[in-house]
């Protein structure tokens, strides 16, 4: 199982098809992913665990465990976990193309580009 550490967290990978990918993904207490939106693929993440403050496009929407974000391809998003215990999500990727190059990050707390 592929497995990555990132300095908001870490994720697994638990399927990868080429018609789509899932990851687990664990963010840690005030972390968060760079805002950011793909070329090829659209998301659906569900909150497994914790609690998360999603902004798509732009607006900030809180959702709790068991609540699903979806995010279509091209829209800018990001989620951060502003509590003092992990958040944990599904992060189901479909589209054409699956690769951590299809990030194009417009802003990022961790100065990557």
């Amino acid at each position: 199982m592929e497995h990555d550490i990132r300095p908001w967290g870490e994720y697994f990978v638990l399927e990868d098809a080429s018609t789509h990918k899932v990851k687990r993904i664990i963010v840690k207490p005030g972390g968060r992913l760079s805002y950011q939106y793909h070329h090829h693929r659209s998301e659906v993440w569900t909150i497994v665990e914790g609690e998360a403050v999603i902004t798509l496009d732009g607006v900030d929407k809180t959702y709790k465990k068991g609540e699903v974000a979806k995010i279509p391809l091209g829209s800018k998003h990001r989620i951060h976990n502003q509590s003092k215990d992990d958040l944990i999500f599904i992060e189901v990727q479909l589209g054409t193309y699956f690769g951590e190059d299809d990030i194009v990050r417009i802003e990022d707390d961790y100065n990557r580009g």
